[in-house]
C-alpha cells in the first residue's frame, strides 16, 4: 500500500491511498465467500453458485462495493499513520480507480489540525471583584436546603395553584384522532414548569380533584413530529390529586437534622463559609475562562469546518448518553422540546467553535512555556482518579492505558497552561 499526502487550502488536506491489486482482489474473494450463501441462480444450489457465474450474470463489479468497504477502514487507517499529519476529523472518502486486475484508488479529504499563532498570553488586564458572602447568599442557601427537605402533601382544600404538583390522566387528540405520546396516567406536572406544551399548565390552575377538563392547545410551527406542528390539539385531562410542597420552619431542629450542628447560628456559620468557597472557585473560575477568552481574542488560527462538525457530533452523542442515564431517548427529548436533530446541532455548533479554539490556544501555549508534566503530577492525577471511582490506583492506571495516560498528561499541561495564564494577569 502507497500514501500520497496533498496539502489543501483551509488547513485541509487530501490522501491518495493506492491498494494493490492483489490485496483487493482476496477483498473481492472475501465478499463472494460472505454472500454467496444468499445467491442463488437456476441450475444452482444455494450458496453453491461459483463467482465467475455470479459476475457474469450481474456484472463485473457485483461484489466490488463489499470489498471495498472492507478495504478502506483498516487501508485509511494505515495511511493516517504514515502521513505523520495530524488528523481531526472524518474523513471524506471518494474511489478513484476500481476494477479487477487494477489497483485500488481512493482518496481520503480531512482536515488537518490548524497552526495556532499566539498574540499576547501574559500580563493580560482582569478586573478581579473581591468575593463576599451576603445576607441574601445566606437567605438563598437556605432556601434551597428547607426546598431539598421539603415533604409532599396532598391538598384536598382548595384548587390548583401555580408552583403545585398536579397529578393527572391526559389523552391528546387532533381532528379526533390520539396520537403516540399523546396519552399519560398519574402524571405529574409541575404547574408554571412550562414543560407541556402552549398553555397546558395555565389552564389547570383554579381546577379541583375529580375534574374532567378539556385543554386546547396548539403545537409549535417547529415541532418535532412533523405530523404535529402547527395544528391545535384537544386533551381530555382529568384531575385526580393536587399536591404541593411543606418547607420545614428554620429553627433550631431544622439545623441538627439537615447537619451536625446542634443551633441554626452554628449552622448558618458553616453555610457562609461553604458559600464562600463555591464563590471563591466560581470567581477563579471565571477569571480563568476571560483571561483564555482574551488569548482566543490575541490568537490567529483557521479552523476546517469539517473539524467543528466532529467536534458537534461528539457533543451531541455525549448529550445524548446523559439523557439516556436520565432515562429519556433522544426521541422523547426532542418530541418534549420540539427540537430537531438539524436546530439542536445548529444550537451546538458555538461551543463546539470555542470548545476547539480553547484547546488549540492552550496547547499553543503550553509548547510556548515548554511545560511538562511531571511523575508526580501524574502520580497525583491517577490518586485523585482512584479516589473519586473507588479503586485501587493500579487498577485506573490498567484501565486508562498508554493512551489515556498521554491524553491525562496533556490535560495536566493544558491547565498549568491556563495557571500561567491567571499567575501572570494583572
Amino acid at each position: 500500500m502507497s500514501v500520497q499526502v496533498e496539502k489543501l487550502e483551509k488547513n485541509m488536506a487530501k490522501l491518495t491511498i493506492e491498494v494493490p491489486a492483489a490485496e483487493f482482489e482476496a477483498a473481492i474473494q472475501g465478499a463472494y465467500l460472505k454472500n454467496k450463501k444468499r445467491i442463488s441462480l437456476p441450475g444452482f444450489r444455494k450458496g453453491k453458485v461459483p463467482r465467475a457465474m455470479i459476475e457474469k450474470m450481474y456484472g463485473e463489479g457485483f461484489f466490488y462495493e463489499d470489498a471495498a468497504n472492507a478495504v478502506i477502514p483498516k487501508a485509511y487507517e494505515k495511511a493516517a499513520m504514515e502521513s505523520e499529519i495530524e488528523i481531526v476529523s472524518r474523513p471524506e472518502i471518494s474511489v478513484e480507480q476500481i476494477g479487477k486486475g487494477k489497483d485500488f484508488i481512493f482518496t481520503a479529504t480531512v482536515a488537518v489540525k490548524p497552526e495556532v499563532t499566539l498574540g499576547q498570553y501574559k500580563d493580560l488586564e482582569y478586573d478581579e471583584k473581591p468575593v463576599e458572602v451576603t445576607d441574601e447568599d445566606l437567605e438563598q442557601e437556605l432556601k434551597k436546603v428547607q426546598e431539598q427537605n421539603a415533604r409532599t402533601i396532598t391538598v384536598e382544600d382548595r384548587a390548583i395553584a401555580n408552583g403545585d404538583i398536579a397529578v393527572i390522566d391526559f389523552t391528546g387528540s387532533v381532528d379526533g384522532e390520539e396520537f403516540e405520546g399523546g396519552k399519560g396516567e398519574d402524571y405529574e406536572l409541575v404547574i408554571g414548569s412550562h414543560s407541556f406544551v402552549d398553555t397546558f399548565e395555565d389552564q389547570l390552575i383554579g381546577k379541583n380533584t375529580g375534574d374532567e377538563v378539556d385543554v386546547n392547545v396548539t403545537f409549535p410551527e417547529d415541532y418535532q413530529a412533523a405530523n404535529l406542528a402547527g395544528k391545535p390539539a384537544l386533551f381530555k385531562v382529568v384531575i385526580k390529586a393536587i399536591k404541593t410542597k411543606k418547607v420545614p420552619e428554620l429553627d433550631d431542629e431544622f439545623a441538627s437534622d439537615v447537619s451536625d450542628f446542634d443551633t441554626l447560628d452554628e449552622y448558618k456559620e458553616d453555610l457562609k463559609k461553604t458559600i464562600l468557597e463555591r464563590k471563591q472557585k466560581n470567581a477563579k473560575t471565571a477569571k480563568e475562562n476571560a483571561l483564555v477568552d482574551k488569548v482566543i481574542e490575541n490568537a490567529q488560527m483557521d479552523i476546517p469546518e469539517p473539524m467543528i462538525e466532529l467536534e458537534v457530533r461528539q457533543m451531541a452523542d455525549e448529550f445524548a448518553q446523559r439523557m439516556q442515564m436520565q432515562g429519556l431517548s433522544m426521541e422523547q427529548y426532542m418530541q418534549y422540546t420540539g427540537l430537531t436533530s438539524e436546530k439542536l446541532l445548529e444550537e451546538m455548533k458555538p461551543n463546539a467553535e470555542k470548545k476547539i479554539k480553547t484547546r488549540l490556544v492552550l496547547e499553543a501555549v503550553v509548547d510556548a512555556e515548554k511545560i511538562e508534566v511531571s511523575a508526580e503530577e501524574l502520580e497525583a492525577e491517577y490518586k485523585k482518579l482512584a479516589e473519586m471511582y473507588q479503586m485501587e490506583v493500579d487498577k485506573v492506571k490498567e484501565i486508562m492505558g498508554t493512551a489515556g495516560e498521554e491524553n491525562m498528561k496533556k490535560d495536566i499541561a493544558v491547565q498549568k497552561a491556563v495557571d500561567v495564564i491567571a499567575e501572570s494577569s494583572k
